[in-house]
């Protein structure tokens, strides 16, 4: 009983409309720039970008601007190693590789650099789906189209100073120095994360079907959670907010809509999603699910109900995964408790 209450049960609000708003401005902004131009293949670059918003969300603005910049330091890197690594063009079961990898190292320093939110989701869907695409645009209009999103992301992130009842103390945070005992934890859960997405990935791949990163992304999500049945309910989340996201999804895409129209619908979702991302994962995954899909639909279209297939079942898959390493960790770690 206790776990289904979880997975209805809906957190009260907590000015959950400021971040959200800077978030959707963060990503709609940058991607009508592009379309603009005319040059959509930078679209995914410009949507990884912006991802630097949604740290430091409720932090003072001090604080916000040294964790969006950590944050957004970070996902340059993954962004940078994603564009070398479709050049090299390493193979299926080479990305799987590499985008385990990278599971593992964007947790460790997520957890070095205190970011929240925490793990290696992030860095799993944007390495994996920028070196995913087959026609890259130059490199350095790449990279610069994505630092370009960081930097207006994290003057986003400061425009509260603008207004004076919502501006916060200048006041610099006490250095917070890592012991070798929080070092540890970090590389144990590192493992962890590295596990899940190669188990995935290795499933998936072995199936034969398209968007590996999917089964990956959706296998760390329950590792997130303090307690298994926490984890166990982020997975089953996951699921049912995959699928009535899939069905959101249907209805945006399947009447063709314009370019410009699908930019709007990303800020919108966006904006949903992170007004409820704290308060109910399985809502704001009805949001999420429009929102990777279109951003990824808009730089290269693709039959919509392959796309949502493949997220279907992958997100199936990955989620099982994932509750099934918790489970047997749990498992595993009870007569070590007795």
């Amino acid at each position: 009983m206790n776990l289904l209450r979880d997975l209805v049960t809906i957190a009260p609000s907590a000015q959950d409309h400021h971040p959200a708003l800077r978030c959707a401005v963060g990503v709609a902004a940058p991607l009508l720039v592009v379309l603009l131009l005319g040059r959509l293949d930078l679209a995914v670059f410009a949507t990884f970008g912006a991802f630097a918003g949604i740290y430091g969300r409720n932090e003072p603005h001090r604080r916000r601007l040294g964790t969006q910049v950590r944050g957004g330091g970070l996902m340059l890197a993954v962004v940078l190693a994603a564009a070398l690594t479709a050049r090299a063009d390493v193979g299926p079961w080479g990305l799987v590789m590499l985008t385990s990898a990278v599971a593992g190292i964007g947790t460790f320093a997520a957890g070095l650099f205190r970011l929240r939110p925490g793990g290696s989701l992030f860095h799993i869907f944007a390495f994996a789906a920028i070196a995913s695409v087959p026609a890259q645009p130059p490199l350095w209009q790449g990279v610069v189209t994505a630092i370009a999103t960081v930097a207006f992301a994290v003057l986003l992130g400061q425009a509260g100073n603008l207004w004076p009842r919502h501006r916060t103390v200048w006041q610099r945070a006490p250095i917070d120095r890592p012991t070798a005992r929080h070092v540890a934890a970090l590389g144990r859960e590192a493992a962890l994360y590295v596990t899940a997405a190669l188990l995935a990935g290795s499933a998936v791949t072995a199936l034969g079907i398209g968007h590996t990163y999917w089964a990956m992304v959706a296998a760390t999500v329950p590792l997130v959670g303090q307690s298994p049945r926490a984890r166990v309910n982020c997975g089953l989340q996951r699921i049912l907010g995959t699928c009535a996201g899939l069905l959101l999804t249907a209805l945006i895409l399947l009447p063709a809509l314009a370019a410009w129209q699908l930019v709007l619908v990303i800020g919108v979702a966006q904006f949903a999603a992170e007004m409820f991302i704290l308060r109910q994962y399985a809502l704001a995954q009805a949001f999420v699910t429009p929102l990777a899909l279109i951003s990824t639909e808009l730089a290269h279209p693709a039959d919509p109900a392959t796309l949502i297939a493949d997220r279907a079942v992958e997100t199936l898959i990955g989620a099982c995964v994932g509750i099934a390493l918790v489970l047997f960790l749990h498992l595993r770690q009870r007569p070590s408790r007795a």
